[in-house]
C-alpha cells in the first residue's frame, strides 16, 4: 500500500465525523451555539500561555524558512490579538442567526404554502495558509450558521492551529456539542489538501484564502464547488478635485495601518491635472511612513526619490511597505487601468465631485468600491459581521466580505392540505 493509499483512510475518518456532525448541527438551538461561541471566546483568553508558545515556535520557524515579513504578521498572535479574535466571536454571538430566515414566501390559488428558508450548507471547507485568525474566524461563523469545519491551514501555522482546533473540539463538547464539527487535514500535508478539494459527498462548499496561487490552485483542481476569494491588487484613485488632506489620511491609512493583508492599498493612481499639488504632499507623508514609493516617469518627474515601477509591479499584491504609483490624463484612464490589473477586490477613489464619484462606483467592477474612504474597511468586523469567512471575489452566490448569510443556502418548504396537481 503506498503513503497516499495508507492517508486515505484516517482522513475519510474525519471527512465522514464532519458529516455526521452536521447534520446534528443543522437543528440546534441558537442558544446552545451561543453557548458554545462563549466558550469559545472565553478559552482565547484562558489558554493563551498555549497558544502563544506556540504561535512563536511557527513563527521561529517562518524565519528560519524565509517566510516573508507579510505573511510573518498575518500569522503573529500576542495577546491583543487574542483578545480581539474573542470580541469578535462575540460579536458573532450578538449576530441574528440566519439558520430558519424566511427570505420569500407565499401562499398559491391552490391553498400551498411555500417559503424559501435558510439552510446550513452542511460542510464547509477551508483551505488557507499562515493565517491562525481564519481558523477562529471561520469556525465561529460556521457553527452560528449551524455548519461543520474541515480545514486545512497549513505548515506554517501547523503548532497554532493545532492548539486552536483543539481548544475550538473542546468548547464544543464542553456546551453538549458535538467536537467533531471542527476537523482539521493538516496532519496529512498535501494530501489533506488534495483530498479535501475532491471531496464531493463530504464537502459542499470549499473556500480558500491566501496567496493568488493558493487561490488559482484551489480553484482549477478542486471537484467541490468553491468560492472564490481573490488575492488584493487594491487601487486608490485621487481625482482632480480630491481634497490634499484627505487624500494623505486616506492614502496613508490604506497603506501603511496594516500592509500584510488583502484590503491594504497597492497601486495609486492620481489625475495628472492635480499631480503637481497632491503628488508632492502624499507620497512625502508615505515615505515618512516607511513607504518605498515605485512610480512611474510622470510621478517620478514630480517625486524624484521614487524608485521606478516595472511592468510586473502593476498586478503584484505586495503586502509590504512598497506601492505602485502612476500618474494617469483622467477618469477613463484610471478606470481603464483598474480593468487592466484589478483582482476585483476593493477599489476607491478620493474625489469632491459627486458627478465622478457615482461614475467611478457604477463603472468599476469589484466586489467593494469606496469613495472617500480608506480601503482598510473592507472587513467583515468593519462592515458588522463580527467576522469573515473571506472577502469573495466572484460573482455567484456571495460577493465581498462574507458572514452568517453567506454560510447559508436555502431550500423550499411547501405545505399543503392534500394538493394534487391537475
Amino acid at each position: 500500500m503506498t503513503d497516499t493509499l495508507a492517508a486515505v483512510r484516517p482522513i475519510e475518518k474525519r471527512l465522514a465525523a464532519a458529516r455526521d456532525a452536521a447534520v446534528r448541527l443543522a437543528t440546534v438551538t441558537t442558544a446552545q451555539k451561543d453557548a458554545a461561541l462563549e466558550a469559545i471566546a472565553l478559552a482565547l483568553v484562558e489558554r493563551a500561555d498555549e497558544i502563544l508558545p506556540a504561535n512563536e515556535l511557527d513563527l521561529a520557524n517562518g524565519r528560519e524558512n524565509g517566510l516573508s515579513s507579510g505573511l510573518q504578521d498575518r500569522l503573529r498572535l500576542d495577546r491583543a490579538r487574542l483578545d480581539q479574535l474573542a470580541a469578535a466571536v462575540r460579536e458573532v454571538i450578538a449576530l441574528p442567526d440566519p439558520v430558519g430566515e424566511v427570505v420569500r414566501g407565499s401562499a398559491l390559488p391552490n391553498g400551498l404554502r411555500i417559503a424559501q428558508t435558510r439552510v446550513p450548507f452542511g460542510v464547509v471547507g477551508a483551505i488557507y495558509e499562515a493565517r491562525p485568525n481564519v481558523t477562529i474566524d471561520i469556525a465561529a461563523l460556521a457553527l452560528k450558521s449551524g455548519n461543520a469545519v474541515v480545514l486545512r491551514g497549513g505548515s506554517a501555522a501547523e503548532n497554532t492551529n493545532r492548539v486552536l482546533v483543539e481548544l475550538l473540539a473542546d468548547a464544543l463538547e464542553r456546551t453538549g456539542l458535538p467536537g467533531d464539527a471542527v476537523q482539521t487535514v493538516d496532519p496529512f500535508g498535501r494530501d489533506g489538501a488534495r483530498r479535501l478539494m475532491t471531496a464531493r459527498g463530504f464537502v459542499d462548499v470549499l473556500i480558500p484564502r491566501g496567496s493568488a496561487e493558493l487561490i488559482r490552485t484551489v480553484v482549477e483542481e478542486s471537484t467541490v464547488p468553491v468560492i472564490e476569494t481573490g488575492a488584493g491588487v487594491v487601487h486608490l484613485v485621487l481625482d482632480e478635485s480630491a481634497d490634499e488632506a484627505m487624500a494623505i489620511e486616506v492614502a496613508v491609512n490604506s497603506k501603511v495601518q496594516r500592509p500584510s493583508v488583502c484590503n491594504a492599498l497597492e497601486t495609486l493612481l492620481v489625475d495628472a491635472r492635480a499631480a503637481e499639488r497632491l503628488l508632492p504632499p502624499v507620497l512625502s507623508a508615505l515615505r515618512e511612513a516607511g513607504v518605498t514609493i515605485h512610480a512611474d516617469e510622470r510621478a517620478r518627474a514630480i517625486f524624484p526619490d521614487a524608485v521606478p515601477v516595472t511592468p510586473e509591479d502593476w498586478g503584484t499584491e505586495h503586502m509590504s511597505l512598497d506601492l505602485s504609483v502612476g500618474v494617469v490624463d483622467d477618469l477613463d484612464s484610471a478606470i481603464g487601468h483598474i480593468r487592466r490589473y484589478s483582482t476585483k477586490h476593493t477599489e476607491a477613489i478620493v474625489t469632491n465631485d459627486l458627478a465622478r464619484a457615482e461614475r467611478f462606483l457604477a463603472e468599476v467592477d469589484a466586489a467593494v468600491v469606496m469613495v472617500n474612504a480608506s480601503t482598510r474597511f473592507t472587513d467583515g468586523g468593519q462592515f458588522g459581521f463580527g467576522a469573515e469567512v473571506g472577502i469573495s471575489t466572484q460573482k455567484l452566490h456571495a460577493r465581498g466580505p462574507m458572514g452568517l448569510p453567506e454560510l447559508t443556502s436555502t431550500k423550499w418548504v411547501v405545505r399543503g392540505t392534500g394538493q394534487i396537481r391537475g
